[in-house]
């Protein structure tokens, strides 16, 4: 019972932190959440984790709570998935309320403009992480559906005006085909 309360006090201060401490959106706290999990508390391996990412990026919401979620889910069940959602949706709540007090004074003031650019920079440079991180695990695997798919979905988004919700939903839909297809020829080979 300890452990347990243990693990869901560090899943909720490890993404309280996270949370509260990055500017930017989901796409910036992704690569911090697989820093703690993956690298430094090593609960998660790389891939699952991308997978996790994956996951939560094609479904409905907000990346770093569907992210939590998944995490928190993998590392505790129930419990840990409603701890994690905590510790991710506490800061922004309450660092929201207290800017919307004060948002008609510093809304004007140039200060505050450029340190709101200067995060847009350091957002790009995060989300630029992320992709290339996200491309050389798919190289890695050497698998030339997911490299067609990654291709073809670039091609499409930055050339044509097709939502990238039907974007990602043939993603998904192509991806599902071809498990349930290797998954039918494995069943196939041990058959025979």
């Amino acid at each position: 019972m300890e452990r347990n309360i243990k693990l869901y006090w560090k899943l909720f201060l490890s993404t309280f932190y996270i949370s509260a401490f990055t500017f930017g959106g989901g796409y910036v706290i992704v690569p911090l959440m697989k820093k703690r999990f993956v690298e430094e508390y090593q609960w998660i391996e790389e891939k699952e984790m991308l997978d996790m990412i994956a996951i939560a990026q094609s479904s409905p919401g907000a990346i770093a709570v569907n992210t939590s979620v998944i995490v928190g889910y993998r590392m505790g069940g129930v419990l840990g998935a409603l701890v994690t959602v905590l510790g991710t949706v506490t800061p922004p709540l309450i660092i929201l309320s207290v800017i919307s007090l004060a948002y008609e004074m510093v809304i004007d003031n140039r200060m505050v403009q450029c340190v709101l650019k200067g995060m847009q920079i350091g957002v790009a440079a995060v989300v630029m992480d992320v992709v290339i991180t996200m491309v050389a695990q798919i190289l890695k695997e050497k698998k030339a559906i997911s490299l067609m798919i990654l291709v073809v979905a670039f091609i499409v988004a930055f050339f044509t005006k097709i939502n990238i919700a039907f974007i990602i939903l043939g993603s998904g839909i192509i991806g599902i085909a071809e498990l349930l297809w290797a998954k039918n020829k494995k069943q196939a080979g041990e058959v025979k």
